[in-house]
């Protein structure tokens, strides 16, 4: 071979480059999808000023003043009206299970003081388990209370129209300080357990191929549920081992309070882990190599990560994302962990989203059961 630079070996060289890249067409695929994906998502679909928050109207008090408020919070760009709650304790359900962001009360002789000048209070409740999302809304409703009555009162009753007429009393429930350590680290759960279970076990199968011992896996006479059991079950204990860290950490270095059953958390955090296992099993069966393995972890990873709410407002996402986000193991679990924590939910309140991993786990494995090959073509 001559010395020097060859402009013909370099031509040869990038040619068997393009070939090989062709021919590699998943790992292209990839490296093509996730800037595209990240620049969706950070582009349409991440909203820190999150509007149109569903929000719970509890009126003790039917006058024409109360349905004007309740006009004005219909036309406020933050808050949308999706229920209506008959007593107190029906809109701290609504609160506990998720349904809404917010439950404002209008309570018994609101119009009666109104009018004798006494600026009576009107409650707004809301679920500052993530403190982003509820923040801006609470500080428009200092606004809306200024402007919600200057149409009605009129006459002698204009007096009342110069100042604020009545006092929004604001109830951040279950976070009152709005300490965003008790919203991020009870998340973090999702996120590590995410990043590691997926990870590892969709390396699982390839690392058998590329060392060559997935021949001795196709000698064993072992149904594929057994071998999708044997790879996945010792993980499912250094999942927990990393919850429980977690857990530790969250209650003795960041004083996250945890109101809710511990117990009934390691149910749920179980079904999650192996719903997490499954969808990596159907990565090892799709990855020629590790390499591949991993690319298709960091693609499942980021929408996990951006929308699932673990980041962002879930309400302040559109439409469309947010029903991508409900597709994904991580939201569901989030709203899990944090309601257990947090409000103290039991099993009835976290069943709405207990189902959706159940179903995520059985898709994911029968998926990756039927892409189970026995053969090494």
């Amino acid at each position: 071979m001559k010395d020097g630079f060859s402009l013909a070996r370099l031509y040869a060289i990038l040619v068997k480059e393009f070939i090989q890249m062709r021919r590699d067409r998943m790992t292209f695929g990839l490296m093509v999808g996730v800037p595209i994906m990240q620049l969706m998502l950070f582009g349409f679909a991440i909203n820190t000023d999150p509007r149109h928050l569903p929000a719970a109207l509890h009126i003790a008090d039917d006058s024409v003043y109360a349905r004007s408020i309740a006009a004005a919070l219909k036309n406020s760009q933050y808050f949308d009206i999706v229920a209506i709650a008959h007593s107190p304790g029906e809109g701290d359900r609504m609160l506990d299970r998720g349904d809404v962001t917010f439950v404002i009360t209008i309570p018994v002789n609101f119009a009666r003081d109104l009018v004798r000048g006494l600026s009576p209070q009107m409650l707004i409740e809301a679920d500052a388990t993530d403190p982003v999302a509820a923040g801006n809304a609470l500080a428009a409703m200092s606004e809306l209370a200024t402007s919600a009555l200057r149409d009605d009162l009129v006459g002698p009753l204009s007096v009342r129209a110069a100042k604020r007429p009545f006092t929004p009393v604001i109830q951040r429930r279950y976070n009152p300080e709005g300490i965003t350590q008790y919203n991020i680290v009870p998340g973090l759960i999702a996120i590590i357990l995410t990043m590691t279970m997926v990870m590892v076990t969709s390396m699982a199968m390839t690392r058998e191929r590329e060392r060559g011992t997935f021949e001795n896996l196709l000698a064993m006479p072992a149904h594929p549920f057994e071998v999708m059991l044997g790879k996945i079950i010792p993980y499912v204990l250094i999942g927990y081992i990393q919850a429980t860290l977690i857990l530790l950490g969250a209650r003795y270095v960041f004083h996250v309070p945890m109101f809710g059953s511990l117990t009934l958390l390691i149910a749920a955090t179980g079904v999650f882990i192996a719903a997490n296992l499954a969808l990596g099993f159907t990565f090892s069966t799709i990855a020629k190599n590790q390499l591949q393995a991993m690319q298709m972890t960091v693609f499942f990873l980021l929408p996990s990560i951006l929308l699932s709410g673990f980041m962002f407002p879930f309400r302040g996402m559109p439409v469309w994302a947010q029903y991508l986000g409900e597709g994904l193991p991580n939201t569901h679990f989030l709203r899990i962990v944090r309601g257990i924590l947090l409000k103290g939910n039991g099993a009835a309140e976290i069943w709405p989203n207990i189902w959706p991993l159940l179903l995520f786990l059985l898709i994911a494995g029968s998926v990756a059961l039927l892409r189970y090959r026995r053969t090494l073509d």
